[in-house]
């Protein structure tokens, strides 16, 4: 018996041994590819939920940097160059994403060929590296750019306080300075009406009571029929004997008032209310009133009066002492005044 078997074992071919190695390597082959399958789903999962926080911590750095930037009005126009890149750039990792997703999603349901899959995630993996490197080093150069302007503000602060500060000095100055001049004024007001105080005294002394020549408020009034006579504009000698007096008293005024006094003898011509008609020489009672005042101050200049020390004017009917229509009236309302005033 135990020859018989001998024999069969020798005249028949064992097909078991291989039959197992050929299973063992097969097990082998695929628990390598489960493992690896595993290994890179786990890696792509780290990296893309790696990825998402980079990109959410880049939106909100994204966010705060826009906010900084509307409220910054001297914002730099290569910035919003650089912010425009670093979108596309985002919007390029985000579709890069959702690439890497779609190819994690189809190797989930294409166990058979992991091995190419694996190549195709290294690659996209790789890519994602080099974008997430780049999204980096732009968030560092917007981040370095952010303390740029952040300093700018700053030395903007600084300068705008620095300006209240002289503002505020410059106004102390400008009030004080206000007090100042607003007491020179009336000082200088207080001056010159004492000259013009003592100048009319003088000349009421000088020219004596006369009906025809009065103080009404600040002026001096001569009736007309003292200068000129009816309709006309000519100096009559009676009229250039009063104004010699009034020119020797305003010479000795102009030598006592202080040059930093701006003084002037306003000299204003004025009519009665009648129109004037058929004369050859004025059409109005303007051109009438405003040669008189002329008359009166180019005799003023002939007998030493500084010119720039008077003034004529031409006021007509317009300015009456009396309203009254009476021939009373209009010799009252028909005059020269003079004035001392300021310039």
């Amino acid at each position: 018996m135990a020859l018989a078997r001998t024999r069969r074992s020798e005249s028949g071919f064992n097909y078991w041994p291989g039959f197992v190695d050929a299973l063992s390597t097969l097990v082998l082959s695929i628990v390598f590819l489960l493992s690896v399958f595993l290994v890179v789903q786990f890696y792509l999962s780290q990296e893309v939920t790696g990825k998402d926080k980079a990109l959410e911590q880049l939106n909100a750095k994204i966010a705060q940097l826009n906010d900084l930037l509307s409220l910054e009005k001297l914002a730099d126009l290569n910035l919003n160059d650089q912010l425009s890149q670093l979108k596309a750039g985002l919007s390029s990792a985000e579709t890069e994403r959702d690439r890497v997703k779609g190819l994690y999603e189809g190797l989930a349901g294409a166990g058979n060929d992991a091995a190419g899959r694996a190549n195709e995630l290294n690659k996209a993996l790789d890519s994602e590296k080099s974008v997430s490197t780049r999204a980096l080093a732009q968030i560092e150069v917007l981040n370095q750019q952010i303390s740029a302007l952040r300093r700018q503000l700053a030395a903007l602060e600084e300068a705008l306080d620095a300006s209240e500060k002289r503002d505020k000095e410059s106004q102390g100055r400008v009030a004080d300075l206000g007090q100042r001049l607003n007491v020179a004024l009336a000082q200088r007001v207080q001056e010159l009406s004492r000259y013009r105080s003592e100048f009319f005294g003088r000349l009421r002394a000088i020219l004596g009571n006369r009906p025809d020549i009065r103080i009404v408020g600040d002026r001096f009034v001569f009736q007309s029929e003292v200068f000129f006579d009816t309709g006309q504009a000519l100096l009559l000698p009676e009229g250039r004997a009063e104004l010699d007096k009034v020119a020797s008293a305003l010479t000795d005024l102009d030598k006592q008032i202080p040059s930093e006094i701006a003084w002037v003898l306003r000299v204003d011509g004025h009519t009665d209310a009648r129109p004037i008609f058929n004369s050859p020489l004025f059409k109005s009672n303007w051109e009438l009133s405003s040669a008189r005042a002329i008359s009166v101050v180019q005799y003023l200049i002939s007998l030493g009066v500084p010119a720039q020390r008077l003034v004529a004017a031409g006021v007509a009917e317009f300015q009456p002492l009396d309203t009254a229509q009476t021939e009373d009236a209009y010799k009252r309302n028909r005059r020269i005044e003079l004035k001392l005033t300021e310039r």
